[in-house]
C-alpha cells in the first residue's frame, strides 16, 4: 500500500494513487486531494517565505482522472506586497484542463497587537485523539480518499450541520516535503460530505467549485470543520464551513452544490 497521495514523477507530474480515489465515482480523484496537490505547487512556485496564501478559489472544469496529474502555474500579477497566481490541473494524459484556481499572496506582518475576532475553539480541541471516530462514514461515503482519513465527530449534528475532526497519516506527495497550508487544504473540500442533509445514495449534490480563505497560517495535524449546508428551491445549493486547528479559527470555505434529485 502506497504512503502518499501522490507520486512524485517530475516537471509538475505526478501519479494519483488509490488515496486520491472519489466518492461519485472509482476512476476520478476527490477532489481533496488535486485541492492540495495545487496548493502545495503553488506553495513552491517563486517561493517567498515573506508572503501568505491567504485565498484559493477553485473551479471544477470536468472529470479530475484517476490517474497521471499534471500541474502549471503562472504568476498573474506580480508584486512586493501583492500576488496573484493561477494554477492549471491536467489529468489522464488530457490537454483538457480539469481544475483551474487562483490564489492571492499577501506580504505578512506582526499584527498581533490588533489580532481577534471569528468564532470560538470548536468542541474537543483540547484532545481529538479523544473524540469518537465516525463509524458510518465509510457507509455513507466510499472510495480511498476517505478512507484514507480518521475522521472524529466530537457531538451529534443535525441534517446539513455539524462538526468534525480529521487527520491522515499519509503524505500529501511521497518525495516532495508539503506546507502545513498544503496539507490542510486536503481536508478542505469534505466540507460538502461531513454534515449531509440527504443521503448521497439518493441525492447527489457535488460541488462544482470551492473557495478558501485563510487569516492566518494553519498549524497541520487536527483539522477540524464546523459545517452548514443550504439546498436552495432551484437545483442548487452552498456548503459552508469554517476551519480550525487546535489553536482555533483559521478560515473559511464555501462550494457551490449542483443538486440531482432520484429523477433527474
Amino acid at each position: 500500500m502506497t504512503e502518499s497521495f501522490y507520486r512524485a514523477l517530475g516537471d509538475g507530474r505526478y501519479e494519483a494513487t488509490i488515496h486520491s480515489q472519489g466518492a461519485w465515482r472509482e476512476d476520478e480523484q476527490h477532489m481533496g486531494a488535486p485541492s492540495a496537490l495545487i496548493a502545495h505547487c503553488l506553495e513552491r512556485h517563486e517561493l517567498r517565505d515573506d508572503m501568505m496564501m491567504t485565498r484559493i478559489s477553485y473551479d471544477i472544469l470536468g472529470i479530475i482522472g484517476l490517474g497521471q496529474t499534471r500541474v502549471e502555474i503562472e504568476t498573474i500579477r506580480p508584486g512586493r506586497t501583492i500576488e496573484l497566481l493561477e494554477a492549471t490541473l491536467f489529468t489522464a494524459g488530457s490537454d483538457r484542463p480539469a481544475i483551474r484556481a487562483r490564489a492571492w499572496r499577501l506580504q505578512t506582518s506582526d499584527t498581533s497587537v490588533v489580532a481577534g475576532g471569528g468564532p470560538g475553539p470548536m468542541a474537543g480541541h483540547e484532545d481529538p485523539d479523544a473524540v469518537p471516530r465516525w463509524r458510518e462514514r465509510s457507509a455513507l461515503w466510499p472510495g480511498g480518499f476517505i478512507a484514507a482519513l480518521d475522521i472524529r465527530r466530537a457531538e451529534p449534528g443535525e441534517p446539513g450541520r455539524g462538526a468534525v475532526w480529521q487527520r491522515t497519516e499519509y503524505a500529501l506527495v511521497d518525495s516532495e516535503p508539503s506546507t502545513d497550508t498544503a496539507r490542510f487544504l486536503l481536508h478542505a473540500d469534505t466540507a460538502n460530505g461531513m454534515s449531509v442533509r440527504e443521503d448521497p445514495q439518493t441525492w447527489m449534490f457535488p460541488n462544482v467549485d470551492l473557495t478558501v480563505h485563510l487569516h492566518r497560517r494553519p498549524r497541520y495535524g487536527w483539522v477540524g470543520l464546523a459545517t452548514d449546508v443550504t439546498f436552495g428551491a432551484d437545483g442548487v445549493g452552498v456548503t459552508s464551513a469554517v476551519l480550525h486547528d487546535q489553536d482555533g479559527p483559521v478560515g473559511r470555505t464555501e462550494q457551490t452544490l449542483t443538486i440531482r434529485g432520484p429523477a433527474a
